[in-house]
């Protein structure tokens, strides 16, 4: 397994501010410093890294330093999160050039991955053609990420209409899209993330783990998750790409992040 972190630790999940307002501006953003999470993120062992958006739409005019921080630092980036309402028409082209803008400068900087989130839960409730919608939006996030040299992945999340796995399942009816299963995500939504591997192997090409208790994301091996049965279903579909550990906040950043990779190095490596 090649062993990544995502910065959202650094600074805990928020949103771009003008997002509020404007729908070509609506990135994922972690508050915290991009450079001091990649710093950490080296130290603890780890050879890669992924982003949100808005983090890296932070670089879009500074692109030699961030380059050379990376090349200094020995890391990659291995992709990038983005993600939309996707059931919404009159908004569905904005959404999608905001995703389009992030995996160009993703590519830019080498990543390999466009992970994409959401599905919006309207207020008055799911409508059953929300699941073809979001379904068709994902396969035009597909030729986005082609179109880059990217492999798009939709990332199952709480609070989307990708939570259960029978949403998924829908889901998985209208796209040819991967899955990056977030282990974690998938066990709160009421799912078995071996199940889930299993069952979508042929999908999947990149992964997110972090640890679960009582409704708690936490450090790997600080938790409650099957971990070894996840690796273990990970290395009977033979898959061999990056591993990231995803953790959207820790009172100290750096330390749950050295936490993860030991437990990681000391178990399975």
């Amino acid at each position: 397994m090649k062993l990544g972190y995502q910065t959202n630790t650094w600074g805990g999940v928020v949103g771009h501010p003008a997002g509020v307002t404007s729908i070509k501006d609506s990135y994922y953003l972690a508050n915290g410093s991009t450079e001091e999470a990649l710093t950490d993120i080296a130290s603890a062992g780890y050879q890669g890294f992924e982003l949100f958006d808005g983090n890296l739409m932070q670089f879009a005019d500074k692109k030699e330093e961030i380059k050379a921080l990376m090349d200094s630092l020995k890391l990659s980036l291995i992709g990038v999160y983005s993600g939309g309402n996707f059931i919404f028409d009159e908004i569905l082209d904005e959404e999608l050039a905001k995703i389009e803008k992030a995996a160009k400068l993703a590519a830019e900087f080498g990543a390999e991955h466009l992970v994409i989130g959401g599905g919006a839960i309207r207020s008055t409730g799911i409508l059953e053609s929300d699941y073809e919608k979001l379904g068709q939006a994902l396969n035009k996030v597909i030729a986005i990420a082609e179109e880059n040299g990217l492999v798009a992945s939709y990332h199952p999340h709480l609070g989307s209409l990708g939570e259960t796995p029978e949403q998924v399942d829908k889901i998985a009816q209208y796209t040819s899209i991967n899955f990056c299963p977030d282990t974690a995500h998938i066990e709160a939504g009421g799912g078995d993330p071996i199940e889930f591997i299993t069952k979508y192997q042929d999908r999947i090409k990149y992964v997110h783990l972090k640890d679960l208790q009582d409704g708690e994301f936490l450090p790997l091996g600080k938790g409650k998750q099957n971990l070894a049965g996840i690796i273990e279903a990970l290395q009977s579909i033979q898959y061999d790409g990056w591993v990231t550990v995803e953790l959207d906040s820790y009172p100290d950043p750096k330390l749950g992040a050295q936490m993860s990779y030991d437990y990681l190095i000391k178990n399975y490596k």
